[in-house]
């Protein structure tokens, strides 16, 4: 343990979040013992914490078996503010910071109604800029971000965006599987660039946020670089992707992934 973690440590409050953290990986009720047990404490040791937790009414206790469970408080403190309002809140000032760093606008999606949704965007500083309207909607196989976000998603939630894309259902056998092995290639790549379709003389370079979340990725950073050739580009396609990845992390510490 170094100085910083001893000097800030709170015991009892670690001991609260332990309980509540087990309890929630649980899908029954636990006795006193079982929790202590699971958090390797004795039960004397959490009793009183117990009973604080349950007078708060963060945990339920059942009046037969004298065991806990988890209520539904959190659920409601954590509904209190729209994700995507936090997403937003916290991606602002690192997607601004990018954007006078590499002077490009970039924006960052997420998956909408089996769509690109773009939630915040920063524009670039320079006299010639893009700029994308927060809201808008993208088709999600022909676009970029939106092949960065099916490449990252878990198997299942994939399989059933597909399953309801009109334009994947009508691609033939083949094209199905070379779609699939292209979205392999971005998994393993960590990122992906393509031209725009609807924006002649654009990039698009995009990169995952939050892979490390346990629910899989949250949203789709990408940078719309102009390629016109009265636009002054001194920056580096490998550098761009670099200060790109440095955003997303920054923007995945602000929201605790």
């Amino acid at each position: 343990m170094n100085e910083k973690e001893s000097k800030y440590q709170a015991p009892a409050l670690d001991k609260g979040l332990d309980i509540l953290e087990y309890l929630s990986a649980q899908s029954i009720p636990l006795s006193q013992t079982e929790i202590a047990i699971g958090i390797e404490k004795t039960p004397n040791e959490i009793y009183r914490m117990l009973m604080s937790l349950e007078s708060r009414g963060y945990i339920l206790r059942d009046e037969v078996s004298g065991k806990y469970r988890l209520s539904l408080k959190l659920f409601y403190l954590s509904h209190r503010h729209s994700p995507i309002d936090e997403l937003r809140k916290a991606a602002q000032f690192p997607l601004e910071e990018l954007a006078n760093t590499i002077r490009q606008s970039c924006h960052l999606s997420i998956l909408y109604m089996n769509q690109v949704m773009v939630i915040i965007h920063a524009k670039s500083p320079g006299p010639i800029a893009l700029s994308i309207e927060e809201g808008n909607l993208f088709p999600l196989l022909s676009t970029a971000p939106g092949k960065v976000l099916l490449a990252y998603m878990a198997d299942a939630e994939r399989n059933t965006a597909l399953k309801n894309n009109a334009i994947f259902k009508k691609y033939t056998k083949a094209q199905q599987e070379d779609f699939l092995n292209a979205l392999l290639d971005i998994h393993q790549a960590g990122s992906y660039s393509k031209n725009s379709d609807s924006v002649s003389g654009v990039t698009n370079i995009s990169i995952p946020v939050g892979i490390e979340s346990k629910d899989g990725i949250i949203a789709c950073l990408t940078i719309s670089v102009l390629n016109a050739p009265n636009v002054n580009q001194t920056i580096a396609s490998d550098v761009i992707l670099s200060e790109a990845y440095k955003c997303a992390k920054k923007i995945e510490r602000r929201i605790g992934v």
